[in-house]
């Protein structure tokens, strides 16, 4: 992702739209749920899965690489006369989106109240979809749609083979929707991401608009300490989306 720019500068690929920049790094939500929320883990070295759970051991949530499943797994219990919820995600839904979610969920005050999902999308230019309910991306491969088999779902695919599907995530019917929102808020961001090229799922290669910027070596380090500083900080701004885009990008590149 980084290569050798000016003295102290390294150059970073920041990707758009973000329902095409892939995963990123899983410690944008772990670090900031240990060290910002308190929830606590295991120690199991010897599986590669991360559990964590939340002080009241009401809610937990499950890392688990798995080809044939969705890799990160919320679970909360019933509590304070609301049944109880899930909220799955897939190996490919950026870090970014997923933590819009989280941060509703352990800091509500670093974001703004939403109480409704479609809302951050349609302000963004989502339209409603032709041949079923829902919004869809301007770009046409982004699809959200609530309520019709008391799932609410967000997916990304390139065409209409399965297998061109880059990731899928599902909310219960039950699960607040001021934190499904802070989902939506954060996929709808037109920020780009920065993100590996090289890693770039060959399904959005040819999609995904990729600009460049060199950005102070720093930058990039201290994201993710920047990001629990203001998680944990009273009446603290919405948390960082990582290294700042380029203001003004140069013509994309493929």
């Amino acid at each position: 992702m980084t290569v050798p720019s000016a003295p102290g500068s390294i150059e970073v690929d920041f990707i758009a739209p973000r329902h095409l920049a892939g995963s990123g790094d899983p410690a944008w939500i772990t670090v900031p749920l240990h060290r910002a929320a308190g929830w606590s883990h295991g120690h199991d070295p010897l599986m590669p899965r991360v559990i964590l759970s939340s002080p009241g051991q009401k809610a937990l949530l499950r890392l688990e690489p798995a080809s044939d499943s969705q890799w990160w797994n919320v679970h909360h219990a019933a509590d304070a006369g609301r049944p109880a919820w899930y909220a799955n995600f897939g190996a490919r839904t950026p870090v970014e989106t997923i933590a819009g979610f989280i941060d509703a969920l352990t800091h509500p005050h670093c974001v703004p109240a939403e109480p409704d999902p479609y809302a951050p999308l349609l302000a963004a230019g989502w339209l409603p979809a032709r041949d079923h309910g829902g919004l869809t991306s301007p770009d046409g491969f982004a699809h959200f749609e609530g309520g019709g088999d008391d799932t609410w779902t967000a997916t990304t695919t390139v065409g209409e083979d399965p297998e061109n599907r880059l990731w899928q995530a599902r909310f219960s019917d039950t699960a607040p929707r001021s934190l499904i929102a802070g989902f939506t808020r954060a996929l709808a961001d037109p920020a780009p991401l920065a993100r590996d090229l090289l890693r770039l799922s060959p399904a959005a290669w040819d999609r995904a608009q990729v600009t460049f910027q060199s950005v102070p070596a720093g930058t990039l380090a201290s994201a993710l300490e920047r990001r629990i500083q203001q998680l944990t900080a009273p009446a603290s701004p919405r948390p960082v989306t990582g290294p700042r885009p380029p203001k003004a990008p140069p013509p994309p590149r493929r």
